[in-house]
């Protein structure tokens, strides 16, 4: 029975990849380059264009995975479906002309080569530098972890720790959140075959029937995890073959849907192309269905009057009930930063016109939603404590209905007089005031945080250093629920008491995040500073995955050993500091052409406001300043060279005849950038 089961979703796959193709051929080969015959072969074909290395040439993933065969339901939706509907115009508002970049600004090849010959260089410079005795030892576990399928690495498990070999629960597993780290240190090292592994075989477990008593969520939807497993083959019990048995959140703790996976794997496809030169990967037609599925999920239109996405608690890496339930900052963040890397990354062509637009607009609306109502510095809660409430009109100050009550009394004494930083959630009539780290450490990286914010979340950290940091970097979120609070918002979770595990905790894995964040401003001070605190114990304490206590002093009581995500931020932080210039693969600077036009046609209406135009306004920097940043992470070749180099602003407009301002580039000795 489970034999003819297996056979016949081996025939769905292929009746799949058709339907797949039959979609590529209406939206992705007039522009991309890929004759329909191309991508046919491509598509049906189950090896994996070869890359920047040799050593994937062999590597010949199955199309589709047989395991949980037995549970295909009959009233499960054909297979053969079309995956994935076009944005339709009349799912879209109308643009008006101009309504800005229609994706992003496309480099100059030479540029491209010169950034491409710089992070090669670095990669070269990070495998010939000496390592430490710690760093040794976290790549011989590093390398211990890596997970197997079918003679091909794909994956790093969570944590593989001998103590809780006979308790391992899902910690044996791949996770799309837990691999990111390992995979940035596994790019820096030049070793890039199990990343693009990695890409392509989650990419396949997209496709995955996904139900939860009898209810199957939206396509595009990432799996949390998957693991390897081996089955009897056509029901031969002494012959197996391997399978990978993917987890959407049906078997996880609260049974709620990765809502990061998805974003996560977006921002990892980007950093995989720029730093190995393979982008052709981003173009396959399997990969650009996979974005526009992931894309066409997080925008669907629904009954929300924000920007931000909706999401259940436990849906990121606080996968518990934390009271983030709402719009959590790090998924605002996490999808500012993916909705970036997919405009780079997105094939131009007339079907991807519509899509293209959506990102524009929702990029836009997103930063101005996030600047203006997420931030709070001691002015901003000084006017919070001052505001009226109850206001009925379109032009009234207290938009949310923020009650003055809801400031902690904590916070008054605790924010610094320089300094602040994007609050956890924003509700009606709520604020969370718990500041969150990977959030805002995010919102550094990808620029959803202005020049000034960015350095006030940096000043915050700083001027805190023993609330944040203390003896183990970094705080997951400060500060923790406490007495009746937390058993009313956790509902008196026994592994999130106060100040362990999601509940103040201290995440050695956050600690690469924190770094980019310091590079992208230019404290690299502040970074080594806590790569110093954590390597006075991360060793000797067996590289646990969190601490507990509010100075994070002992070992989390339910910690494991051996993590895979600490030891990867470790090395990741480590590469990054003494190679800076890598950092860009993962940072995004400031778009200011995603400020430029607009898209909500203006009628001067109080009942209308344009968020690109009040989130260019929020810009306090001079633009000669953020176009020298971006260079410096644009180019790194030039950090190579022995030769000055020097940054000239020419204020004079050119406009296009479209209308939109144009920028140029000229490589020299002295780079000038016209705006």
């Amino acid at each position: 029975m489970a034999a003819a089961a297996i056979s016949h979703l081996r025939r769905g796959a292929q009746r799949h990849a058709r339907a797949l193709l039959f979609l590529s051929t209406r939206s992705f080969s007039s522009a991309s380059g890929v004759a329909p015959l191309a991508a046919a072969r491509r598509l049906l074909s189950t090896s994996v264009d070869s890359g920047a290395s040799s050593k994937g040439e062999n590597y010949k993933p199955p199309l589709f995975d047989p395991f949980r065969a037995a549970n295909l339901a009959s009233s499960a939706p054909p297979l053969e479906s079309p995956p994935i509907e076009e944005l339709h115009d009349d799912a879209i508002p109308p643009e008006v002309e101009d309504s800005g970049p229609p994706a992003a600004p496309e480099k100059d090849p030479v540029a491209c080569q010169h950034e491409l010959d710089g992070l090669k260089a670095w990669v070269e410079a990070v495998r010939s530098r000496e390592e430490s005795t710690q760093e040794k030892e976290a790549w011989s576990l590093l390398g211990r972890s890596v997970v197997s399928y079918c003679g091909t690495a794909v994956g790093t498990v969570a944590a593989n720790d001998p103590s809780a070999a006979s308790q391992m629960l899902n910690y044996d597993q791949v996770f799309i959140r837990d691999f990111v780290p390992s995979a940035i240190a596994f790019l820096l090292k030049g070793e890039g075959d199990i990343v693009k592994n990695f890409l392509l075989h989650t990419l396949q477990l997209q496709s995955w029937e996904k139900t939860v008593d009898c209810y199957s969520p939206g396509q595009g939807l990432m799996p949390a995890s998957f693991k390897v497993r081996s089955i009897p083959l056509d029901g031969n019990s002494e012959a197996f073959e391997e399978v990978l048995d993917p987890d959407f959140g049906e078997s996880a703790i609260g049974r709620v849907a990765p809502v990061d996976s998805g974003l996560w794997w977006i921002i990892l496809l980007r950093a995989y192309g720029k730093i190995t030169g393979d982008y052709a990967l981003q173009e396959r037609v399997d990969v650009q269905t996979g974005i526009r599925l992931i894309l066409n999920l997080c925008l669907s239109d629904g009954f929300d009057m924000f920007p931000t996405l909706l999401v259940t608690d436990g849906s990121c890496m606080i996968d518990r009930r934390m009271g983030i339930h709402g719009h959590p900052l790090e998924i605002q963040s996490l999808f500012y930063s993916a909705l970036r890397c997919a405009r780079e990354m997105v094939s131009i062509n007339e079907g991807s016109n519509n899509l293209i637009r959506a990102i524009n607009n929702r990029l836009s609306a997103l930063s101005f939603h996030i600047r203006e109502y997420y931030w709070v510095d001691m002015k901003k809660i000084n006017e919070i404590y001052r505001y009226k409430t109850e206001e009925y009109s379109h032009d009234a100050i207290n938009k949310f209905n923020i009650y003055p009550e809801q400031i902690p009394s904590w916070l008054a004494d605790w924010i610094p007089e320089k300094g602040g930083y994007l609050i956890g959630n924003l509700q009606p009539a709520h604020m969370d005031f718990r500041f969150f780290s990977l959030g805002n450490l995010w919102a550094i990286i990808s620029s959803l945080a202005t020049q000034k914010q960015a350095e006030g979340i940096l000043n915050l950290i700083e001027a805190k250093w023993d609330d944040i940091v203390a003896n183990m970097p970094l705080k997951i979120c400060y500060p923790a629920l406490e007495y009746e609070e937390w058993r009313i918002i956790t509902g008196s979770d026994p592994k999130n008491t106060p100040w362990s595990y999601h509940n103040g905790g201290s995440w050695p894995t956050l600690l690469w995040q924190f770094t980019l964040a310091c590079i992208k401003m230019g404290r690299r001070d502040l970074a080594q500073r806590a790569v110093e605190v954590a390597e006075k114990r991360l060793s000797d304490d067996k590289w646990p995955e969190y601490y507990d206590t509010r100075t994070g002093r002992f070992i989390g009581k339910q910690s494991r050993l051996y993590q895979t995500w600490t030891i990867a931020g470790y090395l990741s932080s480590k590469m990054i500091l003494d190679c800076p210039e890598l950092a860009s693969i993962l940072i995004c600077e400031e778009d200011l052409e995603l400020l430029e036009g607009c898209a909500c046609n203006l009628n001067k209406s109080a009942r209308t406001k344009c968020s690109r135009r009040a989130a260019k306004s929020q810009l306090t920097e001079a633009p000669e300043v953020i176009r020298a940043n971006a260079v410096q992470l644009l180019h790194p070749a030039m950090f190579r060279s022995k030769q000055s180099w020097s940054v000239e602003y020419s204020g004079g407009e050119q406009r296009s005849p479209g209308g939109r301002r144009k920028k140029t580039l000229k490589y020299g000795n002295a780079l000038k950038l016209k705006d």
